[in-house]
């Protein structure tokens, strides 16, 4: 199949979405949580059951990427019917009940949290009521390996388009719709593309940066392997407006699912004349190739990004000059992250003002967040910019696990910071989550409940940034250390009141000369748990005690003596022998031999062993 003009472009799209209106289409996930849930078989069992029931014919069964609701996952959704934590074995009865007799299986239809009722429609429930899919559009509707099923949601439609607009034209609706880059700080893509159009040179390029790093983030990944196509489409309407005839996604080796769907697409678009050489037969030709990461952070920084493609050390320049003007190869480059791209097409086919009706007034359009952490409904969610925590957490995500409170909210990953339940109401956009000491970054929101300690989660985060560091700059490569250092005295129970004050210091220092944005923004978690949860810093360092029970070294297990019958239970399971008394009398605990595993708590039928 090759695609020579616009007009056979069109005639195609028209037949596919034809044949797509009269089929039962069985849509079956196959991004990579649920494939490490039996997907796979289920997908197997499909093919060779609807072949033994007669159905291959008549029914179209297919791999999507990810439907976002990984809670509920593998999930199975045949038309608008939704099937959730769908097994293996399940597969013959939704043939045979659903496709076959035509009723659907009532037993793994999505049941509302609050109601209890069974919910069929893929439109009703909770979860997807709130969100606008705009960079998630295709996920979870499309073959992700099939450039016929993205043809037929209007596929290389945009690109089109832009190829009869003029250069300047594309970039001024890219620059209307307001969309900044969704994996950083937030600057405006259009103005982005403006400058390296204008930078002089024969030979530009056009960077897609897929090194998704942050602990808890799977947006990238997950648009990637469901919709590979709309990211190649938007960095070739880049390409056009920049003046570049070749392009670079630079990917993690540890997504392989994503690595391969965007092998599979870029030879298909390749093979069908949407990439290569005069596409729609004009003078346009653009080309792209993955390079391969090795799965260090500190590459998702632009500029480390382009050292790790020219086979350098992963590790950035100094800026000015920035990408736009010397990039990749020394030559003028515009770099965007996977889902400020998948943004880009439904800009071209619907306007730059449609899109900047969407969010708040310097936030426009939507954005995808990874919800995970001590969250009821885990996975991918798209809402508009302005939206609350609030809304994302209790009516999106329905709540916080086990009935457990609230305490904090993580953006922005090892860069961001943590929200305290009290700024709930705070609209999710760039200048508001800056205000409160986090950042949008790419995407991720990890949920902490009550029992989470924040001095625990600072000191994670810098035992992350620490070992990501690439050691070129000393404010990073040291004070981020010492700070760690720092933490982990205060864990341990040895923190002093000076200790406090180092940590803000050296925070705020690091912060103005670290030379790239993962030391600039290392402190954050400690900064912003000091300013929302001074009181849990004190206790450790004042009261040597862990409010919420995590710092092992600041636990102390105790028995309560009007509690305790002598059962003898705790003593016998303990593994190091820690507990002694009599039978029928109160047990005691030697602190020097407990090494506080918890066994003792999860065996005493009395309540009777508490820690604190």
């Amino acid at each position: 199949m090759r695609i020579n003009t616009v007009e056979e472009l069109d005639k195609l799209a028209k037949s596919l979405k034809e044949q797509k209106s009269a089929e039962i289409i069985i849509k079956t996930c196959a991004g990579t949580g649920c494939m490490s849930s039996d997907s796979a078989k289920i997908l197997k069992n499909f093919e060779i059951l609807l072949k033994h029931h007669g159905l291959d014919n008549k029914v179209s069964f297919q791999p999507t990427g990810c439907f976002g609701f990984c809670e509920q996952g593998p999930i199975v959704k045949v038309n608008d019917v939704f099937y959730v934590q769908v097994t293996p074995k399940d597969v013959n009865e939704i043939i045979q009940s659903h496709i076959i007799d035509g009723k659907p299986v009532e037993r793994l239809l999505y049941r509302d949290k609050t109601t209890g009722e069974a919910v069929k429609s893929f439109d009703d429930i909770q979860f997807y009521k709130r969100q606008m899919r705009i960079a998630l559009r295709n996920c979870g509707d499309i073959n992700p390996e099939s450039l016929e099923d993205y043809i037929a949601r209007d596929g290389y439609k945009a690109l089109a388009k832009s190829l009869a607009m003029s250069p300047q034209d594309v970039i001024n609706e890219i620059k209307q719709s307001g969309l900044r880059g969704r994996g950083g700080a937030g600057f405006p893509t259009g103005v982005k593309w403006e400058i390296a159009a204008n930078s002089a040179g024969k030979k530009k390029f056009v960077l897609c940066n897929a090194d998704e790093g942050d602990p808890g983030a799977f947006m990238d990944r997950s648009i990637l392997e469901g919709d590979p196509n709309s990211v190649i489409e938007a960095m070739a309407i880049c390409a056009y407006s920049i003046g570049a005839d070749e392009g670079v996604i630079y990917i993690r080796a540890e997504y392989p699912l994503a690595v391969h769907r965007l092998e599979t697409a870029i030879k298909q678009a390749t093979e069908a004349g949407l990439l290569g050489e005069n596409i729609f037969g004009t003078n346009f030709s653009f080309k792209i190739s993955l390079s391969l990461g090795a799965g260090a952070f500190v590459c998702g920084e632009e500029t480390s990004l382009m050292n790790s493609v020219e086979g350098l050390r992963g590790e950035p320049r100094v800026k000015p000059p920035f990408p736009a003007e010397n990039g990749l190869w020394q030559k003028p480059s515009n770099i965007n992250n996977v889902e400020t791209y998948a943004n880009i097409c439904p800009i071209i086919l619907n306007g730059g003002a449609w899109f900047s009706k969407i969010g708040t007034e310097k936030s426009k359009g939507t954005k995808v967040f990874a919800l995970a952490g001590k969250i009821n409904n885990v996975g991918l969610v798209e809402v508009p910019m302005g939206t609350t925590l609030r809304e994302v957490i209790f009516e999106i995500g329905e709540g916080i696990r086990n009935g457990k409170a609230l305490k904090a909210v993580q953006t922005g990953g090892p860069s961001g910071g943590c929200i305290p339940a009290e700024c709930l109401d705070m609209p999710i956009d760039y200048e508001s989550l800056v205000s409160i000491g986090s950042m949008m970054g790419s995407g991720g929101m990890i949920v902490m409940d009550e029992d989470d300690c924040m001095v625990d989660v600072a000191k994670f985060y810098l035992d992350f940034t620490v070992d990501e560091s690439c050691g070129k700059c000393t404010p990073c490569r040291i004070g981020n250390l010492r700070l760690k250092e720092i933490l982990e005295k205060i864990c341990a129970g040895n923190g002093e009141e000076k200790d406090l004050i180092k940590l803000k210091e050296l925070g705020e220092i690091i912060k103005d000369t670290s030379l790239c944005g993962l030391g600039q923004t290392a402190p954050n978690p400690i900064l912003s748990t000091m300013n929302y949860f001074m009181d849990e810093y004190e206790a450790h360092v004042k009261e040597k005690r862990c409010p919420a029970g995590k710092c092992k070294d600041l636990l102390q297990y105790k028995i309560d003596p009007t509690k305790c019958v002598g059962c003898t239970l705790c003593a016998k399971n303990c593994p190091t022998d820690a507990i002694s008394g009599e039978v029928k009398v109160a047990h005691k605990i030697e602190q020097d031999k407990c090494i506080k595993c918890g066994t003792c708590i999860q065996k005493c039928r009395f309540e009777a062993i508490s820690r604190g």
